[in-house]
């Protein structure tokens, strides 16, 4: 074979299906893979008979449109009797490297069912609600077409005041299998960036390069959909982390590959 033609089989081999959100008859084709998603991977809440989707659904939802929530800031506004805190999360498009959308939540340990939450955990809803807010803000009908309601899961208000089952508050994690090298990577960045509030996030460039990595043939579809759901809590230090982990596990795979051929 020719270096023209290996060249072309390695294109082929990396152009990974995504949609334009401009184009109402892929998004369309998303709404259909992303009710499979969800369902397939228990991404979603029923409350009083209604099916709402959990954040990790509507950030899946964005990452196939080459749309990422970037933190723009999680401030303390607590007072002496009220854990509190605000976040914003701005939507960027890879493609045109513009801001298409934005989201601002709140959350305190005064909401129901959230009086024993700790203070890290009240900063990180914060942050997820406020990711889930911009993905509705643009998404919404989307998520209508995939059959779902148009209200991020944790914007709903549902749990009761028990402190033995929300001692530590958690967010909605998706029951899904992926190889040991990216998986660990993916799980072990997201639960110690939230354990700091005051974290300095991944930036846009360090997600825009994670996402090209995952792209890579050698990177399987769970493992890229694990990464992708936890991208947004990597903070600086770990989102380099995980670039060189992902770089070692495709050198190593594409190395496997050659030697078997």
């Amino acid at each position: 074979m020719s270096q023209t033609q290996k060249d072309t089989t390695v294109q082929k081999k990396s152009k990974v299906e995504s949609y334009d959100i401009a184009k109402s008859d892929e998004t369309l084709h998303l709404a259909v893979d992303l009710a499979k998603f969800i369902k397939e991977n228990r991404l979603f809440q029923n409350i009083q008979g209604k099916e709402y989707v959990n954040v990790e659904g509507w950030q899946y939802a964005g990452s196939r449109l080459g749309i990422l929530p970037v933190v723009e800031h999680v401030v303390n506004i607590s007072t002496d009797d009220e854990i509190k805190y605000q976040a914003k999360v701005n939507l960027l498009d890879l493609r045109s490297q513009q801001v298409v959308g934005a989201g601002f939540a709140i959350c305190s340990n005064r909401e129901q069912g959230k009086k024993y939450y700790q203070e890290f955990a009240i900063a990180s809803m914060a942050q997820t609600r406020a990711i889930g807010k911009a993905y509705r803000n643009i998404l919404a009908w989307i998520i209508r077409a995939a059959g779902y309601e148009p209200t991020p899961v944790e914007e709903m208000d549902y749990a009761g005041n028990e402190p033995a089952k929300v001692a530590v508050p958690t967010e909605k994690k998706a029951t899904m299998k992926a190889a040991p090298a990216v998986a660990a990577a993916a799980t072990e960045t997201a639960a110690e960036a939230d354990k700091t509030p005051g974290v300095r996030y991944a930036s846009a460039k360090q997600k825009e390069e994670i996402i090209r990595l995952l792209n890579n043939p050698v990177i399987t579809r769970q493992e890229k959909t694990k990464m992708l759901l936890n991208i947004n809590r990597l903070d600086e230090e770990r989102a380099a982390q995980a670039i060189d982990k992902l770089k070692k596990v495709i050198e190593d795979r594409e190395d496997g590959q050659s030697a078997a051929a």
